[in-house]
């Protein structure tokens, strides 16, 4: 009997899991808010919001929350991904569809000033020669080496008015991030050969030194995001060990130019910004660091209140508060929300969590960056749900996620 009633209430706790579970992918239904945004053209996007301006005076710094430039106008980071360079085609996506001055003036005219570039530090390893059917939009790249494009879509970017940030994203070329511990942080000899891409961490900081040393005359380069997510084996990544690593590479980053803003993300997969308030990352010169976190429907997970597409919203500002918006509402530091996304389809897991996240974003002006503008994937050309573009990489999807990062840009 006992062992009877231990599977009745087994299967309970299971029938409801599954319950909760199947409730959030239920599709979610558009406000009529969103369903009429999405029947008007986007409206421009606001110059003054763009370096090209001339409104802003750099080089940038940092003072409390903000990024202000030299005479304290705060520049509100509204930026997209545009990935490619850290997969195995080795070039930012899209090149075979449009050139990328397209490509960038799409970027402007959905309202982003700014753009994370994300490159792998086997690209920077091999540097290979493109093969030609990659820039079929792009002859006048034909023959060259990876770098040598990735080079060339910063300056791309730059023309436009957008402001950059390079993106160490991960050590192997390849989507990012899985269970793989070879890219679970900024070195990797210490696994021995188990890593078919290794590096320490002088390698790591001098593969930066390489990348940014191109990019060094470029004013609108502003700065240099250390690392993509990283956690450690099975999230065993110290707060102190990856503020330690920043700072090395921070600093010797500041020696070929004193005015980028170094970017230091969580750590837990981007996550975690708790050891900030005890051990801040400090450079040799002040007033460059910026944190980033990263914010997604699946975010959360392992906690008691569970997966961020569950939450209630003061559940998920609680969550937010502690683990990086202290030092934005604290007035201490600024924290790029530089990595989140919903898909175009979502479903009401997915609507929650974003409804929440942007509802918070809005309330304390954030500096953000969504993932993603592309619409397909490097590896078998898959195609991108998370995508703010069409195939053709020009027409904008005009959904409930343009419609509120619009808001936020407008803020």
């Amino acid at each position: 009997m006992f062992l009877l009633i231990c599977a009745l209430l087994l299967g309970g706790i299971f029938h409801y899991l599954w319950k909760a579970e199947a409730a959030l992918s239920v599709p979610w239904i558009p406000d009529p808010g969103t369903r009429l945004f999405t029947e008007r053209p986007l409206l421009p996007p606001i110059d003054d919001n763009f370096l090209s301006s001339h409104k802003y005076q750099l080089p940038f710094r940092t003072k409390g929350r903000d990024i202000v430039d030299q005479k304290g106008r705060r520049f509100k980071l509204s930026s997209v991904n545009w990935y490619g360079a850290s997969d195995e085609l080795f070039i930012p996506g899209g090149l075979d569809v449009q050139h990328r001055s397209v490509i960038a003036g799409t970027i402007r005219s959905l309202g982003f000033n700014s753009v994370r570039l994300p490159y792998s530090d086997e690209m920077v390893i091999s540097n290979p020669h493109i093969l030609p059917h990659l820039l079929t939009a792009n002859p006048d790249l034909a023959g060259m080496r990876a770098m040598d494009v990735f080079e060339a879509v910063v300056d791309a970017l730059t023309e436009a008015g957008i402001a950059v940030i390079i993106n160490n994203h991960i050590t192997t070329a390849t989507w990012c991030c899985g269970a793989d511990p070879c890219d679970a942080g900024w070195s990797n000899d210490h696994l021995g050969p188990l890593c078919r891409v290794r590096q320490t961490e002088a390698d790591w900081v001098a593969h930066w030194e390489t990348v940014m040393a191109r990019l060094a005359s470029n004013p609108w380069v502003i700065g240099a995001d250390l690392r993509n997510e990283v956690r450690g084996v099975w999230g065993t990544m110290s707060w102190d060990r990856w503020a330690t690593a920043a700072e090395k590479a921070g600093n010797a980053l500041l020696k070929i130019k004193p005015d980028w803003l170094i970017i230091v993300g969580g750590t837990e997969s981007g996550n975690d910004l708790t050891g900030v308030a005890k051990r801040p990352v400090r450079l040799d010169i002040d007033h460059r660091v910026v944190y980033s976190a990263h914010v997604y429907a699946w975010s959360g997970w392992g906690s008691m209140e569970g997966r961020y597409a569950k939450r209630s919203y003061p559940s998920f500002v609680k969550a937010m508060r502690q683990n990086w918006a202290y030092l934005v509402e604290g007035n201490m530091a600024p924290v790029w929300v530089n990595e989140f996304g919903a898909p175009n389809t979502p479903g009401t897991g997915d609507a929650n969590y974003w409804q929440n996240l942007l509802r918070y974003l809005k309330a304390i002006d954030a500096d953000f960056g969504y993932w993603a503008v592309n619409p397909r994937k490097p590896k078998d050309d898959e195609k991108e749900s998370y995508s703010l573009v069409e195939d053709d990489w020009v027409t904008p999807v005009l959904d409930y996620r343009m419609k509120d990062m619009t808001e936020l840009m407008r803020a």
